[in-house]
């Protein structure tokens, strides 16, 4: 027994044993987890044995840094790049659990949202985590043991070059393989979930760093040059008008509802026997409201903030990141600045802190006259908050001073925070019973859907008695999916069938309810997104949108484009769904055969293209090359939403 003891010391006290040790570890449990932790839609033997070898080239590189030192400082920096490494990948499983997707270095850096986060990311945590760092404490153990003698030698040339050319033949391998099964799989990197199924997550992290800094010197390299493609491009899709909508709402108050995490199936969904959403549901059959129920989300891991992004500038969300975060500085011709024109009042109303998603900030360079956060309202009742603010019921509540002391007509929009993941609720405050799925999150959703269903009513009731309603375009629209596809086998038993990629597809439609007194109302089929809300507000607001630089076209117009773009290359329209690069039949669910695909890639270059464009718009600030006739430039300067500053400007007009 001790000559078996003294012969694992033996090996062990030569560091290129710890170091294949070290590798080995990290690589199966890199392997384990991707296999395990993410649904990455793996097919076939090859794809199967690219997983499995992905992990092993980013483990041999990254691991064997520490033989270019010598002397025991390389044990150390062995175990500090094992240990960065696992907690990169624990981070991205815990991320993935609610996003379906990876952390990117811009997320990264969106410290300003974490104080926030709390409950939320405890309630992704699981007990058998700890897993993932039990390698990592033996790691430890034998690098400080006393019983293995360490060797402080540095590798030799020879040695040091057989390695580098095998990590690099791994590599090759790896590359030259995933661009067989996916050809181009670097070039139209859209979905992120193929850089890490080809590729791992490692080496998927070193693509994104690279992507956010060709991203970031977009700017510094573009010119007024760059703009002609985009303006061509824009003026060429462009869509006319309906005549029986322009201008229905012409001077009117605009008001837009934020529904929070609210997905399409909850409208008209009855639970037990129940409606989940009666007011809404009732809104949806009012004679003056227009309700889209082929409308679907465009967000990626901007989620809300892209889903605002969308509709006040149509353009599209970054691939990477928040632009909210990453480009609050750039120029804008956002809807507050266009309607500014026409003498249009702006706010934002939001019981949360202005600095969650950067939002003191953008909207200055959005040209939003006011923004009313958290340091507006009282938040000092527990009972009256929720995990990212103050709830809906209070929050409209103490907003009606401040839109009623708003100079008409005005540009408005609500953010409400009661339907907002984990669903967590007052069992006092909730009127109907939870679903019964047996996970969490699916069953508390009901409760926290139909609260703010609730509080949307009260709001509209206060607006009635106000007057306001009468005068004003009432627009309510989701910003995202609340249950993500992690439940999808809960979210099975809610709808009654398998959510196939294609089903899940359909699960991101979110609503869109257009109220305007007067106008002629119903069921829209038109299927849409949200960087198509920009054109259609401005056209019923009897404002051509046509100089401006929109990838979305009206929804009410008859030359709308109905093939609607996801951040990932995927998209789906009336006759086709594209899903993982698949095409779908939309009607049956069914891929196409060989004969079907000419429209098929037809409308995948289109959205690729599309996506390409506003990339470049957002990337390179290129609105700052081009002012549209009549508008003018916003300064963000002009603007402070400082509490103390905004009441004493307002007691100046008055007196």
């Amino acid at each position: 027994m001790q000559s078996l003891i003294n012969k694992k010391a033996a090996f062990l006290s030569k560091f290129s044993s710890l170091y294949l040790l070290a590798t080995f570890m990290l690589w199966i449990k890199t392997y384990i987890t991707q296999v395990t932790q993410f649904n990455l839609g793996v097919e076939g033997f090859l794809q199967q044995f690219l997983l499995l070898l992905n992990p092993l080239g980013s483990a041999l590189l990254f691991l064997g840094v520490p033989f270019i030192f010598k002397g025991r400082g390389k044990y150390t920096l062995l175990v500090v790049i094992y240990t960065l490494m696992s907690i990169l990948l624990y981070a991205n499983v815990v991320y993935y659990r609610f996003f379906s997707d990876f952390i990117t270095l811009p997320t990264i850096t969106q410290t300003q949202n974490f104080g926030d986060l709390g409950g939320s990311v405890i309630s992704l945590l699981k007990p058998y985590d700890i897993l993932f760092f039990v390698d990592v404490f033996l790691l430890i153990y034998l690098c400080l043991s006393k019983k293995i003698q360490k060797d402080t030698s540095r590798i030799g040339y020879r040695q040091a070059i057989v390695g580098i050319v095998f990590v690099i033949g791994i590599s090759a391998l790896n590359l030259g393989l995933a661009n067989v099964d996916r050809p181009q799989l670097l070039t139209r990197g859209f979905d992120r979930n193929y850089i890490v199924k080809y590729l791992g997550m490692y080496n998927y992290t070193i693509y994104d760093a690279t992507e956010t800094i060709k991203a970031s010197s977009q700017r510094v390299l573009a010119d007024s040059d760059d703009m002609t493609e985009v303006i061509n491009y824009t003026k060429s899709n462009y869509a006319e008008s309906n005549p029986e909508y322009f201008g229905a709402a012409k001077e009117m108050n605009v008001i837009y509802i934020h529904l929070e995490s609210f997905q399409n199936f909850l409208i008209n969904y009855e639970l037990n026997g129940e409606e989940v959403t009666p007011f809404l549901n009732s809104l949806t059959k009012d004679p003056n409201t227009l309700y889209f129920d082929n409308f679907f989300h465009q967000t990626a891991q901007g989620k809300t903030s892209d889903a605002e992004f969308m509709l006040e500038n149509s353009l599209f969300g970054l691939p990477q990141g928040s632009a909210y975060i990453t480009k609050g500085q750039n120029a804008y011709q956002s809807a507050p600045a266009i309607l500014k024109e026409d003498g249009y009042t702006s706010a934002v109303f939001h019981g949360n802190n202005g600095t969650f998603w950067n939002r003191n900030e953008i909207y200055k360079s959005f040209g939003y006259d006011h923004f009313f956060d958290a340091n507006y309202y009282d938040t000092t009742s527990e009972e009256d908050m929720a995990e990212y603010g103050l709830l809906d019921k209070p929050f409209f509540e103490q907003s009606l001073d401040y839109i009623n002391a708003l100079p008409q007509p005005f540009y408005s929009k609500f953010i409400t925070v009661g339907n907002h993941y984990p669903y967590k609720m007052d069992q006092n405050l909730t009127t109907i019973s939870k679903a019964n799925t047996g996970d969490a999150s699916v069953d508390d959703y009901f409760q926290t859907a139909r609260y703010a269903d609730e509080a949307i009513e009260q709001f509209i009731g206060e607006l009635q008695q106000s007057g306001l309603y009468d005068n004003s375009m009432l627009v309510f629209y989701g910003d995202h999916y609340g249950i993500s596809e992690n439940h999808n086998k809960a979210m099975e038993q809610i709808i009654g069938k398998e959510i196939t990629p294609y089903e899940s597809t359909n699960l991101q439609r979110v609503p869109l309810i257009i109220h305007v007194p007067g106008m002629q109302g119903g069921v829209n089929h038109t299927y849409g997104g949200q960087i198509d809300l920009l054109p259609t507000l401005l056209h019923l607001l009897g404002i051509d949108s046509q100089n401006y630089v929109h990838f979305g076209t009206d929804l009410l117009s008859i030359e709308h484009n109905d093939v609607v773009t996801f951040r990932n290359g995927d998209f789906v329209s009336p006759t086709i769904y594209s899903i993982n690069e698949k095409f779908y039949d939309a009607t049956t669910g069914l891929t196409l055969d060989d004969t079907q695909l000419e429209k098929a890639n037809e409308y995948k270059k289109e959205v690729d293209n599309k996506l390409q464009l506003s990339d470049k718009v957002v990337n390179g600030d290129l609105l700052r090359f081009y002012t549209p006739a009549g508008f003018t430039k916003v300064d963000p300067s002009q603007y402070n939403y400082n509490k103390d500053i905004t009441e004493k400007t307002d007691n100046e007009k008055n007196n």
